[in-house]
């Protein structure tokens, strides 16, 4: 008897993996969006506002219908996965008060160099727009942390990591992540909306994306999906509360967010990776040979 494992390899698989998750968060997402737009008013009220908040999703749904596929395959997780683990959940709460400091340190910055102040009266203004605190911390939670990080850092990310160091990832998806966000532009009542696409603060917004990208790669690979989100919860909600639009604000958050995430890359000594381990091995008589129309991608 002989023994022939039926594994395809691991860059091969992943980029198929990656591939089918890019082509359904995008497809679900802008389809949604350009609903939305197209059928006008606020995306905060009918019509809109039901695909407006359905293409948030789009990453989570394709995560699962990858993560489906894999099992489905019977195929192992990726080598760089970070899996939940209690021991990490520490991380959690100390990334996200970084991640908000990040924010406010660069609007006090900014506000000493001339840019605009802030007041508790924006955070009321904002808690109150969204009908009190509990909707309002909902609504952030749910429409960006909880919608976007199963799929960007929980699906793509250790994929990218197959073949990608962890720099060159974290930079690819940021601005994958950046174009994502495009169509948002578009809808009315939306942040991005409110800054304008091809104002310096529209522009300013999009670029943010790729240091808040390091960062949240960094917090995964620390302390896995939990923390990835608590970074990204932390930095929506500090940047509403502070109603951040200002350019100058923007630029001190682009460049305080990518020195800290680069200095905590460069100098972070991760646990080091588990190889995948390999799918169900699959025993054939001497000399038969494998049916590949069962296991070929």
């Amino acid at each position: 008897m002989t023994t022939s494992s039926l594994t395809s390899p691991a860059p091969g698989r992943y980029r198929s993996d990656l591939i089918l998750y890019l082509a359904i968060a995008f497809a679900l997402s802008w389809a949604c969006w350009f609903t939305a737009a197209g059928l006008g008013g606020s995306a905060t009220s009918p019509p809109a506002a039901a695909p407006y908040v359905l293409g948030a999703f789009g990453p989570a749904i394709a995560a699962l219908v990858v993560r489906i596929r894999r099992r489905w395959r019977g195929e192992p997780a990726p080598a760089n996965a970070v899996p939940f683990r209690r021991a990490t959940l520490p991380w959690a709460p100390l990334l996200l008060v970084l991640a908000s400091a990040t924010v406010l340190v660069a609007a006090v910055i900014a506000h000493a160099a001339g840019g605009p102040g802030f007041s508790a009266q924006d955070a009321k203004d904002a808690i109150d727009k969204a009908n009190g605190p509990a909707a309002f911390l909902f609504g952030i939670l749910v429409t960006g942390p909880l919608s976007e990080e199963p799929g960007w850092r929980g699906t793509a990310y250790p994929r990218m990591r197959a073949s990608m160091g962890r720099f060159h990832a974290g930079l690819t998806l940021g601005v994958i992540w950046a174009v994502w966000h495009l169509p948002l532009f578009l809808i009315t009542g939306s942040q991005q909306h409110k800054l304008g696409l091809t104002s310096p603060n529209g522009v300013l917004f999009t670029v943010s994306v790729v240091p808040m990208a390091l960062l949240t790669g960094y917090a995964y690979e620390r302390a896995g999906i939990v923390a990835s989100m608590a970074v990204h919860f932390a930095t929506n909600l500090t940047m509403v509360l502070l109603n951040v639009t200002a350019p100058v604000t923007l630029a001190m958050i682009i460049g305080i967010q990518g020195i800290v995430a680069v200095v905590l890359l460069a100098t972070a000594r991760f646990p080091a990776a588990q190889p995948a381990a390999p799918a169900p091995a699959t025993v054939l008589p001497a000399g038969a040979q494998p049916d590949t129309s069962t296991w070929a991608h």
